[in-house]
């Protein structure tokens, strides 16, 4: 208000130039108050460049994680070493080449011993055992697209909307969602039938609902996450899903439905995606709750 005011306040001086007499020099920019905040002034340092604190390097394990097979090896060289230099200088010193308990040359060329065999056993172990790189895999299925036939359109663009999202910023490559004990959507890839190879296998929302995987979901309203599909029993209540599928998210949709959610790489899904995806399954829930609502009023003017 007071910037307003002031503004109100200043007189509008009016010139009248002749144009027979050259126009005035240009007015130079008005200078900045001795009061002016100082936050203002800082664009000139801007300019040279950020002077925070930058991240720090672990320069060694960079270099551990460029020459992996090397650093598993090194514990076998040094132990190899280890055991030549303890031999070599057994035989060398003028001892007795059998080992005497009562001379404290030999105990330590036994405990040298035993700590170079030691480092070799360890790179052997480091060699022989690997962490196993986890890679997206292809799902073997066929595409299909299964809807509601009697959602509405904005249902409809909704469902289609979370779909692509999820299969654009996730690994998800399957969709199934049942709700109020019908099937709503699948799509992605599925499993295919043995009848046809070209066919999914459909979706038996009553089955689905009485498993164990169904249940144990509703009756605990959160988010269940199968990280490694392959390791859990209760994958057999899946059929419809690819049998390569790698990792499934259980989101429930409300006390009424539950999306099934397929990822092709073993704990593919962040914990951010895992949020979202709860987020997603609020918005769905109040959709489709609202949606039966009004399939509900609609019959019943119907009646």
């Amino acid at each position: 208000m007071e910037a307003g005011n002031l503004l109100l306040r200043r007189p509008i001086v009016i010139r009248i130039f002749n144009p027979k007499q050259p126009p005035p020099p240009p007015s130079l920019p008005p200078r900045l108050p001795s009061s002016f905040p100082p936050s203002f002034r800082v664009s000139s340092d801007l300019q040279r460049g950020y002077r925070g604190p930058k991240p720090r390097r672990e320069w060694v394990a960079d270099w551990v994680s460029r020459n992996d097979d090397a650093v598993r090896s090194l514990p076998i060289y040094v132990g190899a070493v280890s055991l030549l230099a303890v031999l070599v200088n057994r035989g060398v010193s003028g001892i007795a080449p059998v080992a005497n308990a009562s001379s404290s040359q030999s105990r330590a060329d036994l405990l040298t011993l035993g700590l170079a065999v030691t480092n070799i056993l360890a790179g052997l172990v480091w060699l022989s055992i690997r962490p196993k790189t986890i890679v997206a895999v292809s799902p073997q299925g066929v595409e299909c697209l299964r809807l509601n036939s009697h959602l509405p359109d904005f249902v409809i663009s909704e469902l289609i909307w979370i779909w692509e999202s999820l299969s654009a910023a996730t690994c998800c490559r399957s969709l199934a969602i049942v709700y109020d004990s019908k099937l709503i959507l699948q799509t992605g890839v599925a499993a295919s039938s043995s009848a046809n190879d070209r066919e999914a296998v459909p979706i038996d929302a009553s089955t689905l609902m009485q498993g164990a995987l169904y249940r144990s979901v509703l009756d605990s309203g959160s988010q269940s996450y199968l990280a490694n599909l392959s390791l859990y029993p209760g994958k057999s209540e899946l059929p419809f899903l690819p049998p390569n599928m790698q990792a499934v998210i259980l989101q429930p949709l409300g006390d009424k439905g539950i999306a099934i959610i397929g990822g092709d790489t073993i704990r593919g899904f962040t914990t951010s995606d895992q949020a979202w995806i709860s987020l997603l399954g609020d918005k769905l829930d109040a959709t489709l709750t609202k949606c039966a609502n009004n399939l509900a009023v609609a019959v019943q003017d119907r009646d």
